[in-house]
């Protein structure tokens, strides 16, 4: 069947089973195709059979069609001859032999198209003994007029001077001239001979440094040419060319004075006017620094900086194979982070980051953040990522792994990446022996800098969630730390307040503040600013319940006492429903940038022995007004006054109409499914006027 039809009924097929039951047929009518000797459709049956053969099934049936392909006289017959010869024969069979005669005849030829299809195999395939064979042909190829036959001779010299070093003689006296060429590709390959050339004769390496002059002035008409769109990539006039020429020239003046003299101008000049904002630049630069460091260059070049650039990139390709080798010279590359040079000291921290390690980690780490506070801001990032990656991969307890962090975000808070808060906080509220010391860390942090705003956004996170460790006294792991309620508070009043906090920091310390409003408890003889408002007054009958016109039959809770004064505005808080240990409390809050807005944060909190799961609490508002229901913290209120759950209401009240409210209250406790609907109407007139 044709070819696309082939194709299409492979890619078709829905198993592995189906493919190889198609393609296994497939081959059987190629193979009787070929023994039935059919010469015009013998290279549309080989094309199909190059094509199994790239699936990966055996094709190996092909290799004796391949050569009577290569020996017809049709151009389409040796196309998709040598070809197969490309894909089916190497150097392990001993048929690739029989078409060195056939490739001898098409290299005699005068059709263009035809010696490079013989030359693309040949270097290909070439084994020695056709490299031997067929050298002299290639040799006369150098010479011909015909830019497309002249490259790939090159490049089919460059192989076999690869297989036989001996044919070095030959390719001698047509390199001197192919220098003198125009054309960047046949250029580009004949220094890529002549470096083969060097590499593997003496004789050879002698000859060439006479052409050194003529090696920089093409290099130098190569830096200062402008721009030009056959040849430029990313602004540098052809890199692949400089690469190869600055490779050439680092070996023709290895241990040789005078081809060093001649190209110290030059390498200069390079590295001077090399952009670098591109990795093109990047690769002629890093190649002109090795030449600088493997020649007899002036003082000036081979500078210590240079050298110690190359050291560290050497040693940063090495970490990779060898990691125990290149750990020896830590020493010597952490002295490397002080240099002023901004280019040694960023290979100098790859280098450092990439030698950290489980056993070193803590000697590392000092080190690095030792460097993280004087470095230029430009490695601030780097090197403020590479500590808590590190950190986060070989930390070797919970509390170094905090204080790493917390050191990090005082030094360089803004520069760590976004992430470092949610891991920092993640951290802390999974190592639970330590949260009395995380709280103090960061609240003590936090009292010396509100600049760094990631570090305000977890120390306020911290002091939200644990803020009533932070009033309970000392802590064993650190100093003893007496806090008041009032300090916490004028605290946080103060990151709200400054003009530094980004919005999603004072949404932290707004969200700190309303959860502080349920762990701690107010005293009302204290003094300070903060005091807190008079207590709700009871209707005649004397119960809240009575207050906020509750239709339920429940036990009127005890009026709540405590009472805490929120900085932003005046706030209220009273707890609203008790019942078998569960206690609903309701805390509100005006922001005074926006007196339409009342924040109601519903804490519920569980003093009974058993678990409240399933808890789930729905409101509904007049439609003069409108609500934002935000998502609970939790659906199980632990027991025995474990971690309360807490729901955040939105109520934009825009006409500042008289508000009313209406909750239920569903929740499994006890073994029995309890629900409870109440409706304020009553609620004090400083929660909407």
């Amino acid at each position: 069947q044709p070819a696309p039809h082939l194709i299409e009924e492979i890619r078709g097929a829905k198993t592995q089973a189906q493919e190889r039951e198609v393609i296994q047929k497939e081959c059987a009518h190629i193979r009787a195709s070929f023994r039935d000797g059919d010469p015009l459709h013998r290279h549309r049956q080989l094309a199909k059979l190059l094509y199994v053969h790239m699936l990966g099934y055996p094709a190996h049936f092909g290799q004796m069609e391949c050569l009577k392909l290569i020996a017809s006289p049709r151009f389409t017959d040796k196309r998709v001859g040598y070809l197969g010869a490309m894909l089916l024969l190497d150097e392990r069979q001993d048929a690739h032999l029989l078409i060195t005669n056939s490739i001898k005849n098409d290299l005699s030829q005068g059709i263009q198209a035809v010696q490079g299809l013989a030359l693309c195999t040949l270097s290909t395939v070439g084994s020695a003994e056709m490299c031997w064979d067929l050298a002299t042909e290639v040799e006369k190829l150098l010479l011909q007029p015909g830019s497309y036959v002249r490259k790939k001779a090159v490049l089919t010299a460059v192989h076999m001077i690869r297989k036989v070093p001996e044919l070095s003689n030959i390719f001698l006296p047509p390199c001197a001239q192919l220098l003198h060429e125009r054309h960047h590709g046949i250029l580009l390959g004949t220094i890529t001979l002549i470096t083969e050339l060097c590499e593997r004769s003496p004789a050879a390496l002698k000859h060439f440094r006479k052409v050194v002059p003529q090696l920089v002035q093409i290099l130098r008409t190569l830096v200062m040419t402008g721009y030009s769109t056959e040849h430029s990539i990313s602004g540098v006039s052809d890199p692949f060319l400089q690469v190869q020429i600055l490779r050439l020239l680092r070996i023709l003046g290895r241990n040789h004075e005078e081809s060093s003299e001649t190209m110290n101008d030059l390498l200069a000049q390079v590295a001077t006017n090399t952009d670098t904002s591109r990795n093109a630049g990047n690769a002629v630069l890093f190649e002109t620094v090795l030449t600088i460091m493997d020649t007899r260059s002036a003082a000036g070049l081979s500078s210590p900086t240079l050298a110690r650039y190359v050291a560290l990139t050497s040693l940063l390709r090495m970490v990779q194979s060898d990691h125990s080798a290149v750990q020896r010279h830590r020493p010597t590359v952490v002295e490397c982070l002080r240099e002023p040079d901004a280019s040694l000291s960023r290979r100098a921290l790859e280098l450092s980051l990439a030698l950290v390690n489980s056993s070193n980690v803590r000697a590392m780490t000092q080190e690095l953040q030792s460097f993280l506070e004087s470095c230029p801001p430009d490695l601030r990032a780097d090197c403020a990522s590479g500590i808590l990656l590190a950190a986060e991969r070989f930390a070797p307890t919970k509390r170094w792994h905090i204080d790493t962090i917390l050191r990090v975000l005082t030094t360089a808070g803004t520069h760590v990446r976004d992430d470092a808060v949610a891991n920092l906080t993640q951290l802390i509220g999974g190592a639970q022996e330590l949260h009395a010391y995380s709280v103090r860390r960061l609240y003590s942090a936090l009292a010396e800098d509100i600049s760094q705003q990631p570090l305000v956004q977890v120390a306020a996170w911290c002091i939200g969630e644990y803020g009533d460790l932070l009033l309970e006294g000392s802590c064993e792991e650190t100093e003893p730390l007496q806090v008041k309620e009032e300090e916490v508070l004028a605290l946080l009043e103060k990151v709200l307040q400054s003009h530094m906090s980004l919005p999603a920091t004072r949404g932290y310390a707004l969200t700190a503040l309303m959860k502080l409003s349920t762990r701690l408890r107010g005293d009302n003889n204290s003094s300070g600013a903060a005091q807190p408002p008079p207590p709700l007054e009871p209707s005649p009958g004397g119960t809240l319940g009575h207050l906020l016109d509750l239709p339920c039959a429940s036990p009127a809770p005890e009026k709540g006492g405590n009472v805490l004064l929120l900085l932003l505005c005046q706030g209220l808080r009273s707890t609203l429903f008790e019942r078998e240990g569960l206690q609903l409390n309701l805390s509100f809050v005006r922001p005074p940038e926006t007196p339409a807005l009342l924040l109601i944060t519903v804490t519920a909190v569980n003093t009974s022995g058993a678990d409240v799961t399933h808890f789930v609490c729905q409101a509904a508002v007049p439609k003069s007004c409108q609500l934002q229901l935000q998502a609970p913290s939790g659906d199980t209120v632990p027991a025995q006054g474990g971690l309360p759950v807490t729901q955040l209401l939105r109520i934009f009240n825009p006409n500042k109409a008289p508000l009313r409210l209406k909750l239920r209250l569903t929740y499994h406790h006890l073994g029995q499914s309890v629900q409870e609907i109440f409706e304020v109407n009553n609620l004090p007139a400083e929660t909407w006027q």
